[in-house]
């Protein structure tokens, strides 16, 4: 049995652990004025916090900002795990849209690369005035297409 997309079944089984992971969302109990959370949980907070609003929409008692903190260092932990893991994910996109633009490209090359050897063989064969020739040529010509086509995709997919 292949895979189709194996990011999506490591997705599958990490979301529970991500859910567990989320037992230490912010609003906890335990922190109060006198032990505030600090950097660490700041970090850790920022990297749940998109998982947490979720939780928040749905259970008023569950926060996405600790209000008992230490100040900068807890924000600047914050802020470095929502960049981290939530700020991260546009470079995703450049690359496939980068892809893209080179999958077109090359459709392009096989495009051009196509029509002048059809244009070279129809020449060809007109050349040759016989109309079993030309019905022969027009095989070859067909056959060459097909293959030229899965010869330029596999080639392009090697980058």
């Amino acid at each position: 049995m292949t895979l189709k997309n194996p990011r999506l079944y490591i997705a599958l089984l990490l979301l529970p652990l991500l859910f567990l992971f989320t037992a230490c969302t912010a609003g906890d109990a335990r922190f109060v004025q006198v032990e505030p959370a600090g950097f660490w949980y700041g970090l850790w907070h920022g990297m749940i916090s998109f998982i947490t609003l979720i939780i928040h929409i749905f259970n008023a008692n569950v926060s996405v900002y600790e209000v008992n903190n230490t100040g900068g260092w807890y924000d600047f932990g914050f802020l470095l795990g929502v960049i981290f893991v939530w700020g991260g994910s546009s470079h995703v996109s450049c690359r496939s849209a980068a892809k893209k633009q080179r999958d077109k490209e090359w459709e392009e090359v096989g495009e051009k690369v196509e029509r002048k050897i059809m244009r070279r063989l129809k020449e060809w064969a007109e050349d040759e005035n016989d109309t079993d020739v030309v019905k022969e040529w027009d095989d070859i010509s067909e056959k060459v297409e097909q293959k030229l086509k899965r010869k330029l995709r596999e080639w392009a997919e090697k980058e």
